[in-house]
């Protein structure tokens, strides 16, 4: 049976760590950033996303670590990679990158029982105009969310700045996917929506462990599911962005545990 954390549970079921775990999320959030650093060189154009989650398997097995998605209600992967209109959830397969495709590629590992869950946009060789605003929306957009991170703010608040920053440059936030609780599980309370009013929603609470990763649609925020049943897609098929981390709230305000060690989250390491 899994070991669960030691700390209690508010009455939205969102569990409070104590100070001492702090230290398994933060080795978990970054070997799963190393990853994300380690696979930059080899997203190029002609390259297949098949390709790249083997790298990535192989990167999480050298580590001694397991990946929390091979084997996940059927997943056979260590990553989701999401081309272009792609808004989650890709698989990787034969598909080879061409110039200019941008992609997310979301990893998360098991460290010692503690889960590290980050994803980044990369860019196969040269990057558009209109694909670069989209990137440099969404990147900025997680970090307003992050800022509204701290004991006494609502979750509603942390959504809020998520939206009225992306909006405010007319691009749409998803609503379909969203954010979750996280520590030794894959996924609990709460539901971190990357939308929302302010001052509603579950307050935030030192020691609470989620993450943020708002996904962004330069058209509109619908999305589908194909046939596969993991792919989500755009419905207008525009360009979509995603960048997530791992959060700890601390007493005066947060934690980011899946840091880049090499500076190199955002694809063009601005």
């Amino acid at each position: 049976m899994k070991k669960e954390s030691k700390g209690r549970v508010t009455r939205d079921g969102i569990r409070i760590h104590e100070p001492a775990e702090f230290a398994g999320m933060r080795k978990a959030g970054e070997l799963a950033a190393r990853i994300l650093d380690d696979i930059i060189p080899h997203v190029r154009p002609g390259q297949t996303t098949g390709e790249i989650d083997r790298i990535i398997t192989d990167m999480v097995e050298a580590a001694g670590a397991k990946s929390a998605t091979i084997g996940y209600k059927g997943y056979r992967h260590a990553s989701c990679i999401s081309v272009n209109h792609v808004v989650c959830h890709g698989i990787p397969g034969d598909k080879k990158l061409k110039d200019g495709d941008i992609l997310n590629i979301d990893v998360t590992v098991i460290v010692d029982g503690w889960f590290g869950d980050s994803s980044r946009m990369y860019v196969a060789g040269r990057l558009s105009r209109k694909a670069e605003r989209l990137i440099q929306v969404t990147h900025d957009a997680l970090f307003r969310g992050i800022e509204m991170v701290r004991p006494g703010n609502t979750f509603g608040d942390i959504g809020h700045a998520i939206q009225s920053y992306v909006e405010a440059h007319r691009m749409s936030v998803v609503r379909d996917f969203c954010g979750h609780g996280l520590g030794r599980v894959f996924h609990a309370p709460p539901n971190v929506l990357h939308y929302g009013r302010p001052g509603t929603g579950p307050r935030l609470e030192e020691g609470m462990f989620f993450t943020i990763e708002p996904m962004v649609n330069l058209g509109r925020p619908e999305t589908k599911v194909l046939a596969d049943d993991w792919t989500a897609v755009t419905r207008d098929k525009s360009l979509s962005a995603q960048f997530e981390h791992s959060i700890g709230v601390t007493a005066d305000g947060f934690e980011i545990f899946t840091l880049s060690p090499a500076g190199k989250f955002h694809p063009t390491w601005g």
